[in-house]
C-alpha cells in the first residue's frame, strides 16, 4: 500500500489531518511532519526523512505539504532520496490528504494517488 505523509508547519495541523483521513480510510499508512522538533512552528528536514522511513514501502509514499518551507524542504528531500518511490503532490492538503488515503487503501498505485490528489485543486465546495 502506498504509505502518505503530511508535512506542516504546526503538529496539531498535520495530526489533524492525517486524524481524518484516519475517519475515511482508517487502514491508511499515514504519518505526520508537523512543526519542530521543540514543538514550535516551522518545518523539520528530520522529522520529514523519519515520516518517510516510517510508511516507506515497495509501493512508495505521496507526500502532501501546507506551504512555503514544508514545499522546499519536501523537494529537497526528494531529490536526495531519488532512489525511492517518493512523489509530492500539490494539492489541498486536506481535501488532497483524504482522497489519496482512500486511494491508497483501496489499492492505487503511487501514480494514482498522486492523481487523485491532485485532482482535488478543482474541486468546488459550494455551488453557484
Amino acid at each position: 500500500m502506498v504509505g502518505l505523509v503530511i508535512v506542516t508547519h504546526s503538529a496539531a495541523l498535520a495530526h489533524g489531518v492525517a486524524e481524518t483521513c484516519r475517519m475515511m480510510a482508517k487502514d491508511a499508512r499515514i504519518a505526520t511532519a508537523g512543526g519542530l522538533e521543540d514543538g514550535g512552528f516551522g518545518t523539520s528536514y528530520a522529522r520529514i526523512v523519519e515520516a518517510i522511513d516510517t510508511v516507506y514501502g515497495a509501493d512508495g509514499v505521496v507526500l502532501l505539504m501546507d506551504a512555503g518551507s514544508s514545499i522546499l524542504t519536501v523537494e529537497t528531500i526528494v531529490e536526495e532520496m531519488s532512489a525511492r518511490r517518493l512523489r509530492m503532490v500539490d494539492c489541498p492538503l486536506v481535501e488532497g490528504s483524504v482522497v489519496a488515503a482512500i486511494t491508497a487503501v483501496c489499492g492505487g498505485s503511487l501514480d494514482e494517488v498522486a492523481c487523485r490528489a491532485e485532482e482535488t485543486r478543482g474541486a468546488v465546495k459550494i455551488g453557484d
